[in-house]
Order: C-alpha cells, then sequence, then structure tokens
C-alpha cells in the first residue's frame, strides 16, 4: 500500500522566530489529533532547516525536507546548495521541478533530471514536481506536456531508484491563483501518470509510487481531492503557512 503524504512548501515566508512557531504548532497539533498514517513534510526555507529539525527534536512524528538543490556537487556556485549539503544536515526530503523553479529560475527537464541524480546520490528523497501552465490546459495538451516532464527527468532511473521519488502534479494555473483542479481533474491526470509509470516500470512498481496534488489545495476541498484513487496526498503551498488549516488538510488524507 502506498504511502499517504502532505507535505507543506513554505516558500520565501516567515522569519526564523515564525517559522520555529509554525513548525513546534504544527507539531503539537499533529501529535494530538491525527490519527491516520499520513507522513507530514515541512519544507522551511534554506536557512531554517536545521533551526526546525533541532525544534522539533528526534520524537516528532514531522519530517523536513528542502525546497531545492543545485544541479552541481560543489564549488564556486554562490548561494546554491548542494544535495550533500542537505543530506549532511539529516534532512530527507527535497523538492525538485517547483513550477517557481521552472517559469521563475529557467530550470530545464534535463536541469530537473540531474538534480534527481545527485538528490538520490545522496540518499534524499526527490519530491518531483511537473504540471502545466493554463495556455496548455486550454490547447489540450497538458497530458503531453506532463508525460513528457516526468519522461525526460526519471525515466533514465532503475526501478529502485524510482520507488525513492514521490511525484507532485500541480497544474501552474492553480498555484497560487484561488483556481482549483476539480476532484476528477486531479485524479485524471494523476492517473496518467501513473498508466505513464506502469508503461516503462510495470503495475507493481507504480501503484507504489505516491502521487500528491498541488495547487490552491484547502481544508474545505482536501477531502475531495485526496478521496480520489490515484491521489496520494498534497503538496501545500500558502495553506502550510497556517497550523490550523495545514493540521486540518492532513486530517483528510
Amino acid at each position: 500500500m502506498r504511502k499517504k503524504i502532505v507535505a507543506g512548501n513554505w516558500k520565501m515566508n516567515k522569519t526564523l522566530f515564525q517559522a520555529l512557531e509554525l513548525a513546534e504548532e504544527v507539531n503539537q497539533l499533529v501529535k494530538d489529533e491525527v490519527q491516520n498514517a499520513t507522513e507530514v513534510i515541512l519544507c522551511p526555507p534554506f536557512l531554517y532547516l536545521v533551526p526546525v529539525r533541532d525544534a522539533l527534536g528526534a520524537g516528532s512524528p514531522l519530517k523536513i525536507g528542502a525546497q531545492n538543490c543545485a544541479a552541481f556537487t560543489q564549488g564556486a556556485f554562490t548561494g546554491e546548495i548542494a544535495a550533500d549539503q542537505i543530506a549532511s544536515a539529516s534532512i530527507p526530503y527535497v523538492i525538485i521541478g517547483h513550477s517557481e523553479r521552472r517559469s521563475i529560475f529557467g530550470e530545464t527537464d534535463g536541469t530537473l533530471k540531474t538534480k534527481v541524480d545527485l538528490a538520490l546520490a545522496n540518499d534524499l528523497s526527490p519530491i518531483f514536481c511537473c504540471g502545466e501552465p493554463l495556455e496548455i490546459r486550454e490547447a489540450g495538451t497538458h497530458e503531453e506536456m506532463v508525460k513528457e516532464q516526468v519522461t525526460k527527468a526519471l525515466f533514465h532511473l532503475d526501478e529502485t531508484e524510482l520507488l525513492k521519488i514521490v511525484i507532485a502534479y500541480e497544474p501552474v494555473w492553480a498555484i497560487g491563483t484561488g483556481l482549483t483542479a476539480s476532484a476528477q481533474q486531479a485524479q485524471d491526470m494523476h492517473k496518467v501518470i501513473r498508466n505513464l509509470l506502469a508503461s516503462k516500470y510495470g503495475n507493481p512498481v507504480a501503484d507504489s509510487i505516491s502521487i500528491l496534488y498541488g495547487g490552491s489545495v484547502k481544508a474545505s476541498n482536501a477531502a475531495e481531492i485526496f478521496g480520489m484513487p490515484d491521489v496520494d496526498g498534497g503538496l501545500i503551498g500558502g495553506a502550510a503557512l497556517l497550523a490550523r488549516e495545514f493540521v486540518n488538510i492532513v486530517k483528510c488524507a
């Protein structure tokens, strides 16, 4: 049975004090209220990874993830953070290929393939993001685009490596816009992705990969979206900055 996951991507938000306060509040609420086996991941800015990890403590049910990693191993790359540096801080997850990295920072499928390889080489679990902008959705070529993103970045991996990947489908038109793909739209694309994985790796592998939905998920719509058969949780943006809202989303997984 594949893992249910809800990850909170804090993006470039919160001061250090605010980040610690939010992490501790989420931690306590999860301990007190979450009865399901959902894995909860917090992805604060790089500067706060270790302080948040330490504040949560060894007994916390929460995991920590980085929001990105460099496409380089080491060297003169000012401002970049390498996969081995993240791993050395005992951070188990890293988001790779978020739509903002693609659209604002120009990351290509080739760059993301390199990042996936570096993450895996350092025993990190990538949360690999894919998704289409509005014009592609309106043109009706969204399935082809997402298939290409997944194929180019992941299909060089062997079965063992692929099983370490979490995929997050995030329609770009529904990120931070207030728009949300319907539960059926989310299910349809998740099924496309799972069928694509099955076409190369077989059904047992495809059925073992957690595929998350990201795009204006709220407590009010999470249960319907997460209730779809191929949706295994969410990659949450804005709602992850509110402890009560985020934990209510977790309870829907």
